[in-house]
């Protein structure tokens, strides 16, 4: 099961932050199809949130076909995201934890780290479009 949190600085809804937390997991496989999310009232006791978010991002991931609610039982991943071809990188794994290292031992805290990957990242997208 995994833990989900919220980024008050984020800027991202709390909802769609749960949203995306719950398909990164499914993506690096982390969970999986039969696996149960944590229940709302656990969300909303840990989180200190309105239960009508994390039902609302429950749902969402209903309609998306991700995963389904048993009333009375919880919600359960009915499928992942995992690409195989993802598992498979590990030699590009290795040199994001280098460059990680990198990034830290030049006195980068989280935040940067996260903001020069997002901005190269972004400038890189819209590079190979143009």
């Amino acid at each position: 099961m995994i833990e989900l949190y919220l980024d008050g600085r984020s800027g991202v809804s709390p909802y769609l932050q749960l949203v995306q937390q719950v398909r990164h997991a499914l993506r690096l496989g982390l969970l999986r199809e039969g696996d149960q999310l944590p229940t709302v009232k656990d969300v909303v006791a840990r989180l200190a949130i309105n239960p009508n978010t994390v039902l609302k991002a429950y749902r969402e991931l209903e309609h998306e076909g991700l995963v389904a609610a048993r009333p009375g039982v919880g919600t359960f991943v009915t499928r992942t995201l995992t690409d195989a071809s993802l598992a498979a990188h590990g030699r590009l794994r290795q040199d994001l934890r280098r460059w990680l290292t990198k990034a830290r031992l030049a006195g980068l805290d989280d935040e940067s780290i996260e903001a020069l990957f997002m901005t190269t990242f972004r400038t890189a997208a819209q590079e190979d479009i143009a």
